[in-house]
C-alpha cells in the first residue's frame, strides 16, 4: 500500500504530463512544490517534509463528516487535491525547530470547491493537537459569513464521540479543555476585528468582500508573539480590481511565477481559474477553477445550470466569472467599464516606462465640481491621432475633510495624497482657487493647447468664468442623457479597442471600478452618481471632457449634444 507521501507526489505528475487538468497557476504551485522536495537533501536548504504530519492530518479528518452536498453525512476523504493543499500548509518544517515552515496562505478556488471544509479542519486540527494555547480567529466583513467557517467547524466536532467532553462551545467561542485553546469569528459588522488580541491562527475568508485589510493587518500585526503563526486567506474571485484581494493576488502571482524574482518561502500560493483564452463554455476546462466540482456529475450539472442561465441574462455572466471560473472581472452588475479591459490600457499593461509624447497638442479639459465637501476632479483627454486619447487626472480634497472621508469611504487618500494622486485643499471645503492654478500650471509645463474647458453649469458658472478670464474657451456640457451619451458610450469603445493611454492613476482606477451606468429605453446610458455607491467624480470628469474631445474625430454629429449658447457662440 502506498503511502500518503506517494500519493501526492503521484499526484504533482498527472498534473505536470497533463493527466488532470489543470491551470498555468497551479501547475507553477506544483512545480514550486516539487522543486522544494528536490533541495531537501542540500545540506544548505532549510526545510523537510514531514510525512507523518500528513498521515497524523489525513486520520483526523477522516475522524468528520461531510455536512452538506451529495455527501453529507459520510465520513471525510480527502482528495488529492485537498491532500496537496494542506502537505503544503501543515508539513513542511525547518530543520533547526521543526517549527512549520508556511506562515501565510492564499487560496482562490471556484465556489464549493470544499474551502470552508478544509479550513475547519486545519483549523480543528491545531487547536485540539497542539501543545500551546492557540488563538484561531475567523474574519471577515459581516457576522454572517464569518459564522459560515464557524459553523461548519462546530458541524464537524459535534458528531464526532472522541471530542465529546473535550471542549466548550458558547457565545460563538470553542475553547478545548486541554489547553485552552480557543477558535471563535470574528467581524467588523460585531465591532470585532481583532484588536487586542494574540492569535496563533487568523483565517480571512471570501478576501475579495473586505473593502479594506484592516482585518488582516489586525490579525497579522497580532501575531508577533508566535513561535509559528499562520495567517491564510480563502476567497472567490471578485469584481473589484482596486481590491485589497486584488493587490495580495497580483503579488501572489509573482511569488509562483519561476520568471519572477519576488521570493517568499514562507507564503503558500495556490490559485485555481481559467487561463486567458479558455472557452467557458468548454466543459474540460471546468476543473482548472474547480479541481473537487468538476470532478463528479452533481457538481459539473450545478455548473451547467449555472452557465445556462448567464448566458441568457448578459447581469449573471459576471457572477458565473467570478464565482464559477474564478475569474477576477470589474465589472459590478450594471458597472461601466470592464477595468482589466482599462488596465490594459495602462502603462503597467502596455509595458511602457513613460506616456506618448503630447506637447503642443490640443487638449479638452473637463471638470467635476459637484460638492465643496467631496472630491473634486479635472480630467485632461488629448486626441493624438488615429483615433487614440491620452487622459490624465487629477482630484482635490479639503484637508480637514481628509480623515472623514477616510473613514466613510475605505480608500486609502492619504496614500493617494502622498503619491501625488490627490491635492489637499485648505480649509473644510475645496478651494477652486487651487483647482485654477493646477490646471493652469499643468497646461504650461505639458506644452498643451487648450481647446475647450467643459464644465457643468450648475455648479462651475464662477469657476468656468474665471478660467475664460484667463483665456481659456469653455463651454457647459449639460449633466443630461442627450449630451453625454455618445462620449460615455465612445469613451469606452476606445478602452476596450486599446485606444487610450492612461497613466495607472489609482484614484481614477477606483472611480471607474466604481461608475454605474443609467440606460434609456433606446440603449443610451450615462454615469449614474446616485446609483454608485462610491465616488466616481474623476471618471464624471473624464466623461464631461469627452462629451466634446470625441468630435476631434468626427464622432458623430458635430452639433449632437452642444449646448446652445455655444452652438450660438459657433455662429451655427
Amino acid at each position: 500500500m502506498r503511502s500518503l507521501t506517494e500519493r501526492l507526489l503521484d499526484y504533482c505528475y498527472k498534473i505536470l504530463n497533463g493527466e488532470i487538468k489543470a491551470c498555468k497557476k497551479h501547475k507553477q504551485a506544483i512545480e514550486r512544490f516539487l522543486n522544494d522536495v528536490n533541495r531537501i537533501p542540500d545540506d544548505d536548504y532549510e526545510y523537510y517534509f514531514d510525512g507523518e504530519e500528513l498521515e497524523d492530518f489525513y486520520e483526523w479528518s477522516r475522524m468528520f463528516k461531510h455536512t452538506k452536498g451529495v455527501l453529507a453525512g459520510q465520513h471525510i476523504e480527502l482528495t488529492d487535491f485537498q491532500l496537496f493543499l494542506c502537505a503544503n500548509i501543515l508539513c513542511w518544517k525547518e530543520k533547526k525547530t521543526h517549527l512549520r515552515r508556511i506562515r501565510k496562505v492564499f487560496i482562490q478556488l471556484a465556489r464549493k470547491n470544499a474551502k470552508t471544509q478544509i479550513m475547519a479542519l486545519i483549523a480543528s486540527y491545531i487547536a485540539f493537537l497542539s501543545d500551546e494555547q492557540e488563538e484561531i480567529y475567523i474574519g471577515a466583513t459581516t457576522r454572517e459569513q464569518s459564522q459560515i467557517l464557524y459553523n461548519e467547524l462546530l458541524s464537524q466536532i459535534e458528531v464526532v464521540d472522541d471530542l465529546k467532553g473535550k471542549y466548550k462551545d458558547s457565545y460563538g467561542r470553542v475553547t478545548t479543555n486541554r489547553t485552552r485553546s480557543v477558535i471563535q469569528a470574528l467581524s467588523k459588522e460585531a465591532r470585532k476585528s481583532g484588536d487586542g488580541k494574540n492569535p496563533s491562527v487568523g483565517i480571512i475568508d471570501e478576501y475579495h468582500q473586505h473593502p479594506d485589510d484592516g482585518i488582516y493587518e489586525t490579525l497579522k500585526t497580532g501575531m508577533v508573539a508566535r513561535t509559528q503563526p499562520l495567517l491564510m486567506v480563502i476567497t472567490t474571485a471578485g469584481m473589484d480590481l482596486e481590491s485589497p484581494c486584488m493587490r495580495e493576488y497580483n503579488y501572489v502571482s509573482k511569488i509562483i511565477d519561476p520568471e519572477s524574482v519576488v521570493e517568499n518561502d514562507q507564503y503558500f500560493v495556490l490559485i485555481c481559474e481559467l487561463d486567458e483564452g479558455d472557452d467557458i463554455k468548454d466543459e474540460s476546462n471546468w476543473i482548472k477553477a474547480n479541481p473537487i466540482v468538476a470532478t463528479y456529475e452533481a457538481g459539473l450539472k450545478s455548473i451547467r445550470d449555472d452557465l445556462k442561465i448567464a448566458l441568457e441574462v448578459e447581469e449573471k455572466m459576471i457572477a458565473f466569472l467570478t464565482k464559477n471560473m474564478n475569474l477576477w472581472v470589474q465589472m459590478k452588475p450594471g458597472g461601466y467599464m470592464n477595468l482589466a479591459k482599462w488596465n490594459r490600457c495602462g502603462l503597467a499593461g502596455r509595458k511602457l516606462d513613460r506616456m506618448p509624447d503630447t506637447r503642443g497638442k490640443e487638449i479638452y479639459i473637463g471638470v467635476d465640481l459637484s460638492s465643496t465637501l467631496d472630491l473634486t476632479s479635472v480630467a485632461f483627454t488629448i486626441p493624438i491621432g488615429n483615433e487614440e486619447y491620452v487622459v490624465y487626472s487629477h482630484s482635490f480634497m479639503p484637508e480637514e475633510r481628509l480623515k472623514e472621508k477616510m473613514a466613510t469611504d475605505n480608500v486609502p487618500y492619504q496614500t493617494w495624497v502622498r503619491q501625488g494622486w490627490i491635492t489637499l485643499t485648505d480649509g473644510d471645503v475645496v478651494d477652486y482657487d487651487y483647482v485654477e492654478k493646477y490646471i493652469l500650471d499643468k497646461v504650461e509645463e505639458m506644452g498643451w493647447i487648450c481647446k475647450i474647458l467643459c464644465y457643468d453649469e450648475w455648479n462651475a458658472t464662477q469657476f468656468a468664468n474665471t478660467m475664460i478670464d484667463n483665456g481659456y474657451s469653455a463651454v457647459k456640457v449639460i449633466q443630461g442623457m442627450k449630451t453625454l451619451a455618445p462620449g460615455t458610450k465612445e469613451f469606452r469603445d476606445s478602452v476596450y479597442k486599446q485606444k487610450v493611454f492612461h497613466d495607472d492613476n489609482p484614484v481614477l482606477n477606483w472611480a471607474l471600478g466604481n461608475a454605474i451606468k443609467r440606460e434609456d429605453h433606446n440603449e443610451n446610458f450615462m454615469l449614474d452618481k446616485k446609483a454608485s455607491s462610491n465616488r466616481i467624480d474623476p471618471a464624471a470628469a473624464i466623461m464631461t471632457a469627452h462629451a466634446h474631445a470625441r468630435f476631434a474625430y468626427g464622432m458623430g454629429d458635430l452639433n449632437e449634444g452642444l449646448s446652445d449658447d455655444y452652438l450660438d457662440k459657433l455662429g451655427w
